[in-house]
C-alpha cells in the first residue's frame, strides 16, 4: 500500500477563481456594423435609381377597359361528342328480401323495456314492445318497424346511434 502524506497535503477547500473575461468582439461588432451599413445602402440605391415610369406604371395599374380581351379556349372536340353520345343502361330493380324490423333490446321486466322505448322516443322513432314467453320465462322485446327496405333501417339504426342507442340488430321479419 502507497504510503501518503496527511500532514503536508495542501486543502481542496480554496476559492475557485472566476474565469478571465473574453474580450469584446470586435471583430463581431464590426461585421454586423458592415452588413446594416450595406443593406441601408443598397436601400437607398434603389430607391434614388428607380424608373420614374415603372414607378408610375405599378402604382396605377392600367383600367380592365383599355386590358386586351382575351379569346375563350374551346373545348375539344372529344368533349362536344363525350357530351351528346347517349348511352343505353339496362336497369334492374333488386329484389327485396322482405320487409326489416329492427330489434333495439330485450329485457325481463316492462320497467327496462320501457325506460329503452323512451329513450328512442326522444330520438325521433316510434317503437313497440312486444311480451314472447318461451322456455326462459317472458321477455319484453323494444322493436322498431317493419321496414320495406334495409336501407331505411340502417338509417334509423344510424339516428339511433348518433342518440347513443347502439345495439339494435335488424332481421327479416317474420
Amino acid at each position: 500500500m502507497a504510503q501518503h502524506d496527511f500532514i503536508n497535503k495542501k486543502p481542496n477547500n480554496r476559492k475557485k477563481q472566476p474565469p478571465p473575461k473574453k474580450p469584446f468582439p470586435v471583430l463581431l461588432l464590426l461585421v454586423v456594423v458592415l452588413l446594416v451599413a450595406s443593406f441601408s445602402f443598397g436601400l437607398w440605391y434603389v430607391k434614388t435609381n428607380a424608373d420614374p415610369k415603372l414607378v408610375e406604371q405599378q402604382a396605377n395599374p392600367v383600367p380592365a377597359t383599355v386590358k386586351e380581351q382575351l379569346a375563350k379556349p374551346r373545348p375539344p372536340e372529344f368533349i362536344k361528342e363525350i357530351k351528346e353520345h347517349e348511352i343505353q343502361v339496362e336497369v334492374r330493380e333488386i329484389e327485396q328480401k322482405g320487409p326489416y324490423v329492427m330489434q333495439c333490446g330485450s329485457f325481463r321486466t316492462h320497467a327496462q323495456a320501457e325506460t329503452l322505448k323512451a329513450k328512442i322516443a326522444f330520438a325521433g322513432l316510434i317503437a313497440e314492445i312486444r311480451e314472447t314467453t318461451g322456455t326462459n320465462g317472458v321477455w319484453y322485446k323494444v322493436r322498431l318497424g317493419p321496414y320495406k327496405t334495409k336501407r331505411l333501417a340502417e338509417s334509423d339504426k344510424n339516428k339511433l346511434k348518433r342518440s347513443k342507442i347502439t345495439g339494435c340488430g335488424i332481421w327479416n321479419w317474420t
